[in-house]
């Protein structure tokens, strides 16, 4: 893990090289998703979301989905929501040690996004 910046999240503004998920490859992600990846540690967040892809119906229904982690004490909650502010999804992650207090990614066209990329 290396110094990671919510304020740099503003830079990302479109993507120009998407790297296909190891996990589920019809999910592909962008650069700032796998900036957030790399800086904050964080590849276990890429894969919450493709996995709740295959594994979740609730999540897969939502054409447009809007991932919002939130850390408090080491302890986070991932939820899912379907861009309307209606929660679809929700996991309690035990123990994080994600380096800010919480990001939101987005999921949209089988790829997940910052909202800046958008």
């Amino acid at each position: 893990m290396t110094d990671f910046n919510l304020t740099d999240l503003k830079h990302f503004t479109g993507s120009q090289e998407w790297f296909r998920h190891p996990l589920n490859r019809s999910v592909l992600f962008t650069e700032g998703a796998k900036y957030v990846a790399d800086q904050a540690g964080a590849y276990w967040l890429l894969d919450e979301i493709a996995l709740a892809q295959q594994h979740v119906r609730t999540v897969r229904a939502q054409e447009f989905q809007v991932w919002k982690l939130d850390v408090v004490s080491n302890r986070a909650t991932l939820h899912c929501e379907d861009g309307n502010d209606q929660q679809v999804y929700t996991k309690n992650i035990p123990f994080t040690d994600f380096p800010a207090c919480g990001v939101t990614l987005w999921f949209t066209d089988n790829v997940i996004l910052l909202p800046s990329e958008y």
